[in-house]
């Protein structure tokens, strides 16, 4: 008759515990390094020959992803827009001719102009995650000059993204 080899109690409660940590890992922060850094170029001629543009204009990231606003083209900032940052995000005010980043970990829209363009339409937007966060908010938030029109391009590309699921 052959031995029967049986865990420990102890031993059974550790290894019945290993699919309980795996699963609560997923639930963790995602760490920096993992995160994603993404490059927003300021232009003075875009792609499409518009004047005045962010590039890529329409960004969809996760939280905790990095977006740094370059400009390759002198004269150009990038500023959040009050009432277009979700609860608790992050708000940036980059200087002319100047780089500027922000960390976006609360979900939802972000919106962000050039301060001397915005009239002319110089507007973007930077969606975390879940959009419907802060959508119908940012959506309400008045703009002059050209600056009104190019958002409300802006938010039917993102509504035919969101619908497209």
């Amino acid at each position: 008759m052959g031995t029967i080899l049986t865990p420990d109690p102890l031993r059974r409660r550790l290894l019945g515990a290993v699919p309980l940590l795996a699963a609560s890992a997923l639930l963790l922060p995602v760490p920096a390094a993992l995160a994603a850094d993404h490059r927003i170029e300021m232009r003075n001629i875009g792609a499409d020959n518009r004047q005045f543009v962010f590039s890529p204009d329409l960004l969809f990231i996760q939280p905790g992803d990095q977006v740094r606003f370059v400009p390759v083209d002198q004269g150009h900032n990038s500023i959040s827009v009050d009432g277009m940052v979700p609860p608790g995000g992050e708000t940036w005010r980059g200087a002319i001719g100047q780089p500027v980043s922000a960390t976006l970990t609360s979900e939802g829209v972000y919106g962000y102009r050039c301060v001397p363009h915005s009239a002319a339409g110089m507007v973007g937007l930077v969606v975390v995650g879940d959009a419907r966060v802060n959508l119908s908010a940012a959506r309400a938030v008045t703009h002059r000059g050209r600056a009104g029109q190019a958002f409300a391009a802006l938010f039917d590309r993102l509504d035919a993204h969101l619908a497209e699921g």
